[in-house]
């Protein structure tokens, strides 16, 4: 899970990581509304990694 740095519209800013690869796609904690963006876009949009898949 990830702490994007702009809220969605939805008020939360913790999203899912779904799938990564060029593209990645994300899934907001929030309403569940799907989103796929470039990688490179992604990482200049995340703010913090706040737990891991290794973690839970």
């Amino acid at each position: 899970m990830v702490e994007m740095k702009k809220q969605h519209p939805c008020g939360t800013n913790k999203w899912k990581i779904i799938r990564m690869g060029a593209d990645v796609r994300i899934k907001c904690e929030g309403c569940q509304h799907s989103v796929m963006i470039p990688r490179r876009e992604f990482e200049k949009k995340m703010k913090k990694v706040l737990f891991s898949a290794d973690e839970s």
